[in-house]
């Protein structure tokens, strides 16, 4: 069983929307910050939304006012709704607990 899977990402174009998410399973969860992450080709991986288990959130600059990060502990599901999406933000996100993480899923901005 895989703690965390990612799913939702895909080819868009610039100004184009994408909503990840981040499916937890057989772990804790409710009580779990769950963050965002990505990797660009050959950058480090950068901290990109977290949400802490009762809703407080926060931003990297560069995606402040364009994602929002959201959760529903029932579902044990965090979702990542991207919009105005930029050909910088071409990347792979993972979602993690800290402890565990996913197997990334592939954010392609371009026309």
């Amino acid at each position: 069983q895989v703690p965390l899977v990612e799913s939702g990402g895909g080819l868009v174009q610039p100004g184009g929307s994408l909503r990840l998410s981040c499916q937890a399973s057989g772990i804790r969860f409710s009580s779990d910050t769950i963050y965002w992450y990505r990797r660009a080709p050959g950058n480090e991986r950068d901290l990109v939304a977290h949400i802490t288990n009762n809703g407080f959130t926060m931003y990297a600059a560069s995606v402040q006012g364009r994602f929002a990060i959201s959760r529903d502990n029932a579902k044990k599901t965090v979702w990542l709704q991207m919009n105005s999406l930029k050909p910088e933000d071409t990347a792979v996100y993972y979602c993690s607990n800290g402890f565990n993480w996913g197997q990334g899923t592939q954010v392609t901005v371009s026309s």
